[in-house]
């Protein structure tokens, strides 16, 4: 690890209040961006989907549960994978149990992932996760919220991810989604965030920034990453 220069208390101390002011100005900076947010036009969702996991299959609505919000984290866990996704296992260990906090707040919180139930089912017992995880199956529902991606974007070599078109091809990708039902019993999706726009609800992450080694992944991204069954006892 490359060591800092050494200075005094005082020192240190005029550095950090400088670097104070800079935190300040970025968390003020993400509440105006959280009012942005909330302020966004809404679009209502006209198609059925449905959904399944080991308690049967669902709407759309019937995820909601008693509230009237739903975060969908859209987990990366392809039709014919052995296995999810490392890095969505990553953040997944990140958002385990908060769909209880969540709640407290008019929230619900689902994963879901195109493999079939089956196997989100048995990944998530060997992870031991809590969260609810269903299963898209052939709803099209990852396609419309453009994490999952078949034989037409193969074709053309391309995919629509992060509201760009990006000229190579992958079957999945992670994502967040957002929705909100009114009293009528209307949904409406109202936001989706993909890419770098996931770092922040990853906690693990957020810790490391505050290391002087920090993510220390020299341009690689998250080459590090396993499941957290896989690693080596440090």
């Amino acid at each position: 690890m490359k060591r800092q220069q050494v200075v005094s208390r005082e020192s240190w101390l005029e550095k950090r209040l400088q670097l104070l002011e800079k935190e300040k100005e970025l968390t003020q900076l993400k509440d105006q961006l959280a009012i942005l947010r909330q302020e966004l036009p809404w679009v209502e969702i006209e198609k059925a989907y449905e959904f399944s996991d080991a308690k049967g299959t669902s709407d759309l609505a019937g995820l909601f549960g008693n509230n009237s919000q739903l975060i969908v984290y859209h987990f990366m866990y392809g039709v014919d994978w052995e296995q999810g996704c490392k890095s969505c296992s990553f953040w997944a260990d990140n958002f385990e149990l908060i769909d209880r906090h969540l709640a407290q707040r008019d929230i619900s919180f689902v994963a879901i992932s195109a493999a079939p139930s089956d196997k989100l089912d048995e990944f998530k017992k060997r992870m031991g996760w809590t969260f609810r995880w269903l299963s898209s199956g052939e709803s099209g529902f990852g396609n419309d919220f453009n994490v999952s991606f078949g034989e037409e974007q193969q074709q053309a070599g391309s995919i629509n991810y992060n509201y760009l078109e990006q000229n190579w091809f992958t079957e999945e990708l992670p994502g967040v989604s957002v929705f909100a039902k009114d009293e009528n019993g209307k949904i409406f999706h109202t936001y989706s965030t993909y890419s770098r726009g996931l770092d922040v609800l990853n906690g693990t992450y957020n810790f490391i920034d505050l290391t002087p080694k920090g993510r220390d992944e020299n341009g690689k991204g998250m080459y590090w990453v396993d499941l957290r069954d896989q690693y080596e006892v440090k």
